[in-house]
């Protein structure tokens, strides 16, 4: 399976509007590892992964799902929709789950395959490290 990055408005909709039963929908058992460094916090570890991959479509004056990840508060804040971080809990954060592309809906997929910006997948070794920032309170 091909591990990209993702937070598509229809995936933040789906797990906010059915949460369980989108989240069972994910095939978690396909999530890369959470990485094993500890200490893991936005500015210095997940930031650098979401401005070279997230920022240019979340952020700004009309970021797309209005969610903006410029800023540790915004992630934590979520979408219209929604939260897509819940701290302590990485595999049910609609963030991990779209950026790793586990889910059925290719839509929810992020960034989206062919995207204008051109913007390539995340590694597993990214969305690891977003995974123990999450588990470990998403500060």
């Amino acid at each position: 399976m091909k591990i990209t990055t993702s937070i598509k408005l229809t995936a933040i909709a789906l797990a906010a509007t059915f949460g369980p039963a989108f989240i069972a929908a994910a095939d978690t058992a396909q999530l890369p590892p959470a990485s094993t460094k500890t200490g893991v916090t936005y500015a210095t570890d997940i930031k650098p992964v979401f401005d070279q991959s997230c920022v240019k479509c979340h952020s700004g004056d009309k970021p797309k799902a209005k969610l903006k990840l410029d800023s540790l508060e915004n992630a934590l804040k979520g979408s219209k929709d929604g939260k897509v971080v819940i701290p302590g809990n990485s595999a049910k954060s609609p963030l991990v789950l779209n950026v790793a592309h586990v889910t059925s809906d290719k839509d929810s997929w992020m960034p989206p395959l062919h995207n204008k910006a051109n913007i390539g997948p995340l590694t597993p070794e990214q969305i690891g490290l977003i995974r123990a920032w999450i588990d470990q309170g998403a500060k």
